[in-house]
């Protein structure tokens, strides 16, 4: 059997048109389309107003993904739930509220949908804009990430959990080690993903999700499946399971994608081992004072800028 495809375009900056030929060229090879009037949801990483212009999807890549979208008669809307501040507020910050200025493409609170028990066992609340659309294209950003190394394309779907169940999780679940983490997987496998897309132009090294520094890969990545995308990506990062949580528990699930032999990327795919990741990371689990420092931080922005 053949690895699952995942398959890169080299694109030296976000000049619009260059982005948009990337765009194109990526969902070609992959087999990837839609038909006319297919709700599709595009879920970008819109995690925080600050350092937006790093931390969130680049604007310019959003705006192409729906671009192309509309192009085939899909009805496209934009939505995250952000650790901080609103969808709204995020995409202001973030120049996405600009790049999206005169299409017909909604940027969309999400809304908590009725309990959803997990194999796992935990109950999480998802996006009912996410549940109800007939395909996510999934737009994460790629960082370093304080807590889990790396946030790709199967951490950018944890954000279908709406609002403060994300750091309870982080709170209740953080300790169980594996049950946090499998809880993220587990998200990501109820969600009607139809293709990964991730901004890797200007990626950030070290302290993300919000803090890093800049790092110019001049990079796309795609493929249909998040497990596989992020598989290749910690192999092109010269990363073994045991340095990566997310990876470990995946292989442990037996989820098709995580073993590299079931990864197909092309020849030109790039080393990345020289990527600056975190020396160490920072414990999962949020202290009670924390959570109660980020529910102010949050209503507070969600007061002043949304």
């Amino acid at each position: 059997m053949s690895g699952i495809p995942v398959r890169c375009a080299y694109c030296v900056s976000y000049e619009p048109a260059g982005v948009r030929g990337a765009v194109a060229g990526l969902f070609r090879e992959l087999r990837f389309e839609v038909v006319p009037g297919q709700r599709v949801l595009v879920k970008p990483n819109l995690v925080a107003p600050r350092n937006a212009a790093l931390s969130c999807t680049h604007p310019v890549v959003v705006r192409a993904v729906c671009e192309w979208l509309l192009e085939r008669g899909a009805e496209v809307t934009v939505g995250d739930s952000p650790a901080f501040g609103t969808a709204r507020s995020v995409a202001r910050a973030s120049g996405l509220t600009r790049a999206l200025s005169g299409l017909p493409v909604r940027i969309v609170r999400f809304t908590p949908s009725v309990p959803v028990r997990l194999a796992c066992g935990v109950t999480v609340r998802l996006a009912r804009e996410a549940l109800c659309a007939d395909l996510i294209v999934n737009l994460p950003r790629f960082k370093a990430h304080d807590q889990l190394l790396l946030t790709l394309a199967v951490k950018n779907l944890f954000g279908c959990v709406v609002g403060w169940q994300k750091p309870l999780f982080h709170a209740r679940l953080g300790e169980k080690g594996d049950l946090f983490f499998r809880t993220i997987l587990e998200v990501g496998e109820l969600l009607p993903v139809g293709i990964n897309l991730i901004d890797a132009i200007v990626a950030m090294e070290e302290r993300g999700p919000t803090g890093g520094r800049p790092r110019e890969l001049g990079l796309l990545f795609a493929s249909k499946d998040p497990v596989a995308l992020d598989t290749a990506l910690y192999l092109a990062l010269g990363l073994s399971p045991k340095e990566v949580p997310l990876w470990r528990t995946a292989l442990r699930m037996r989820l098709y994608g995580a073993r590299p032999e079931e990864v197909s990327t092309s020849p030109d795919f790039p080393d990345l081992s020289d990527f600056g990741l975190p020396e160490k990371l920072s414990p999962v689990t949020f202290h009670p004072l924390r959570l109660i420092r980020g529910f102010v931080k949050r209503l507070f922005i969600a007061i002043s800028r949304g």
